[in-house]
């Protein structure tokens, strides 16, 4: 049969066709390890079976503003690769700027790949072909590097999954000078220790200032002909790099660790970029092919928060504040907007409301793109930031949902986590939403928080009551009015003041997520929550060593992947191989001493412990 995928954009139709047939029979070799070296041969072999797979779009390529340059005419190739379905990585921001900032160097190419689903998986293996980027159909034991982005604990083994299908051997020790060098980067890494086996070496930090240096050192290296030890202790020397090789971690016999040992007299400091208004950002937004999660123009706005909310890692590692022009960032989504066609654009940070001239800028973005039907969106909203005055800014047409986060029920818990907003904030910022023309609210909690008592809960539920009473006076005749409530559990992650605090067990999850379900009920109201083995197992991750690397290769060898999917994560396979290996899995979501050392303390993150346990 033939295949069609369009792609409407203001520029073109952008249409491919590929033939697709179940006959087609072609013969295979075995390449290094069992694995073919991805050639054209390779991608000829599979293009005419991506009728047996569920979405072929994930994994075709040619989408409107990538970009493909000549394989032979640069000198260092890498592969960004992101541990999750092409739907997740390709809406990813972070990957979008590395990707155009990689290939705007003539000597170098940067090229995508994302986790491939399980029926793409067994068409891979059965066809014998290696996983490959989507712009040249390359393996990715063909790139120098391949630099993985890790934004949740629970991608660990699609990152393993995606190195063996893209024939690149696993472990660190066991790849050879001639073999690619694995990196990752993104909020994870500021404790990369569960996963420091499998990689090279880590980016902590913000990478567009200092990624271009680190590739041209890696180029340089290559054309030398030192060991992979010259290299780290090379690259060691750049702030934001982590080479844990260049560091020896010993235990006691209680398993707290005993000593972390530096073998080159290095300390890994986060990188920074100082220059946020001249920061790199894309000037092409490649527009898929299929429906993406985040489907529309996302521009950061704002870098970092100053309210420090004690849970929130990303307040604190992303610090300080920095806030880019408004005359730069309505250039850019104009451009952006007339190149894609897109109808939606999302002023992103950790809390747009607190831009400093965020009504100005909504009210030029409103009135330049709310007569072209292009929609101006911000992202989760602090309470106390929404305005009635700025609910008014927004003039669009359609009105979708609009999120707030009052995190804990009570005013009490909000003054232990830092959060200071009242009740009161929340019910008004409601209103102004809803007389401003929204009828569906979002809600974002968290159960588990230090000291939460019943009473905490139960403000939960006064709370979301209260917001869908405020919705029914303004609309009492309208089944459209929707309140989502979604609650997450509280999952103490490092540099963080609540970095030391015990996570909750599954049994104590269950029974507060029981008193909600209960509780939350009626016609408006929907009530979302996490699989409490999931945020276990995240807990785990979020704070756990290296001795976990053999932890998360056993599971996967068992299994164990997509383990953030539902519908996917198999507890029992983990809990399994902790058993097995005499490691008790609460020794990680425990309640940690002031004193002991942890296994993130010899990465400097920016944030002193002394703040860290005053904030505590």
């Amino acid at each position: 049969m033939l295949y069609q995928t369009t792609c409407q954009n203001s520029a073109q139709w952008v249409r491919i066709y590929y033939t697709l047939s179940d006959d087609e029979r072609l013969t295979t070799h075995d390449g290094p390890r069992g694995w073919e070296v991805f050639s054209t041969t390779g991608w000829e072999k599979i293009q005419n079976h991506l009728n047996r797979v569920a979405k072929p779009g994930r994994y075709i390529g040619g989408e409107f503003n990538a970009l493909v340059k000549d394989w032979d005419q640069v000198d260092l190739k890498v592969a960004l690769a992101f541990p999750d379905v092409y739907e997740i990585g390709v809406s990813h921001l972070g990957l979008r700027i590395l990707y155009e900032l990689i290939n705007n160097e003539p000597d170098m190419l940067a090229e995508r790949v994302y986790a491939p689903w399980i029926d793409f998986q067994e068409l891979l293996r059965e066809k014998s072909v290696s996983l490959y980027t989507l712009e040249n159909k390359r393996a990715l034991s063909e790139f120098e590097v391949i630099g993985f982005s890790l934004q949740y604990e629970l991608s660990y083994t699609n990152v393993l999954t995606m190195l063996q299908l893209g024939g690149v051997p696993l472990f660190r020790e066991e790849r050879g000078r001639d073999e690619p060098l694995v990196i990752a980067g993104g909020p994870c890494v500021f404790n990369p220790e569960p996963v420091a086996d499998f990689f090279d070496f880590f980016i902590i930090g913000e990478a567009e200032e200092i990624l271009i240096p680190l590739l041209r050192k890696i180029r340089d290296w290559k054309r030398s002909g030192d060991d992979k030890e010259a290299l780290f202790r090379e690259v060691a020397k750049l702030e934001g790099v982590y080479a844990p090789s260049l560091f020896r971690v010993s235990y006691a016999s209680g398993g707290t660790i005993e000593r972390i040992e530096s073998l080159a007299e290095t300390e890994p400091v986060r990188a920074v970029v100082r220059d946020f208004k001249r920061v790199f950002f894309p000037k092409r937004w490649i527009v898929p092919f299929l429906d993406i999660v985040h489907d529309r123009i996302s521009y950061e706005i704002q870098r970092g928060c100053t309210r420090g909310c004690r849970f929130c890692q990303a307040g604190m590692i992303y610090r300080p504040v920095r806030e880019k022009d408004p005359g730069l960032i309505f250039d850019a989504l104009r451009d952006l907007a007339a190149d894609t066609g897109y109808e939606e654009l999302s002023l992103t940070s950790l809390s747009s409301a607190d831009y400093s001239r965020i009504e100005e800028l909504i009210a030029d973005a409103c009135g330049c793109f709310t007569p072209q039907r292009v929609n101006v969106s911000l992202p989760s909203l602090r309470i106390d930031s929404f305005s009635v005055d700025l609910a008014k800014k927004f003039r669009s047409s359609r009105k979708g949902s609009l999120t707030f986060a009052p995190e804990a029920g009570s005013e009490r818990l909000r003054r232990v986590i830092n959060k200071g907003v009242s009740g009161e904030d929340l019910l008004t910022a409601a209103e102004a939403a809803f007389r401003a023309g929204w009828q569906k609210l979002k809600l974002y909690f968290m159960i588990g928080l230090p000291t939460e008592t019943e009473e905490d809960l139960a403000g939960i539920v006064e709370l979301v009551n209260a917001v869908f009473r405020i919705g029914k006076t303004v609309y009492p005749r309208t089944n459209a009015l929707r309140i989502t409530t979604s609650v997450s559990t509280f999952v103490p992650k490092p540099h963080t003041p609540f970095q030391w605090r015990r996570q909750i067990s599954v049994a104590e999850t269950i029974a507060k997520q029981r008193y909600l379900q209960e509780k939350i009920r009626g016609r408006s109201l929907e009530l979302d929550w996490h699989n409490p083995e999931t945020s276990r197992l995240e807990g785990i991750m979020a704070r756990g060593d290296r001795r976990l690397s053999r932890i998360i290769h056993q599971a996967w060898q068992k299994g164990a992947q997509f383990d953030g999917w539902g519908d996917r994560f198999q507890p029992e396979i983990w809990w399994d191989t902790f058993r097995e290996n005499g490691i008790d899995p609460d020794f990680y979501t425990r309640e940690r001493s002031y004193d002991e050392i942890l296994p993130w303390s010899h990465l400097n993150a920016g944030l002193k412990t002394e703040f860290l346990k005053a904030e505590n």
